[in-house]
């Protein structure tokens, strides 16, 4: 399990300044804080976090020399500058349900041949004690093709007795579909003859 260092934040510091600074912004909440604590993080320690773990992703939290269990809950990135700005966690307890997601990665795109990947789902949405969480499912499209999809009952995840799914099970997570473009040349070549 990843570990990432953060430091409490003086709020007396905009948010802007500090992100400017190379800082990124945080919260930490959950039931047994008596508040929400917020942190700032190095950007490059965020970074580096982040190429490993994702929303969805049970870490541990070092913040005043003490480390906590928990969630990255949410993660904020400014498009135009191309960098994370804020990322809140949710401290875990033993035991205790939490609402999270779970990403879905496909594998091996381009052994699909003679269609076209559509993703519809790129998360599953669940309730879970910190034991049973899940950060991400993969999908193996190496033996399917045109036709073919994978519906969330499908799933590992839909099977696991220690997860509650919120996302519905008959929703299509991947298919493969005809390629259209080769219909149309098809059709352009017939019309020419």
């Amino acid at each position: 399990m990843n570990t990432l260092k953060v430091e409490r934040r003086n709020m007396q510091t905009k948010a802007k300044k500090l992100r400017r600074e190379g800082f990124v912004t945080g919260n930490v909440f959950g039931k047994e804080l008596k508040a929400s604590i917020p942190v700032q993080i190095s950007r490059q320690n965020a970074e580096e976090l982040l190429k490993d773990s994702r929303k969805g992703s049970q870490i541990i939290l070092e913040l005043d020399g003490k480390e906590m269990d928990v969630l990255i809950k949410d993660i904020n990135y400014d498009s135009m500058k191309r960098q994370i700005i804020e990322i809140d966690f949710q401290a875990l307890v033993a035991g205790e349900m939490v609402h999270s997601v779970a990403e879905v990665i496909l594998l091996n795109h381009d052994k699909v041949l003679g269609g076209i990947v559509e993703l519809d789902l790129s998360e599953i949405s669940y309730r879970a004690t910190p034991d049973a969480l899940v950060d991400k499912i993969e999908i193996d499209l190496s033996k399917m093709k045109v036709g073919d999809e994978i519906k969330v009952k499908d799933l590992a995840i839909a099977s696991d007795k220690n997860i509650i799914l919120h996302t519905n099970l008959e929703e299509s997570v991947v298919r493969i579909v005809e390629s259209h473009m080769t219909a149309v040349d098809e059709e352009e070549t017939e019309t020419e003859e």
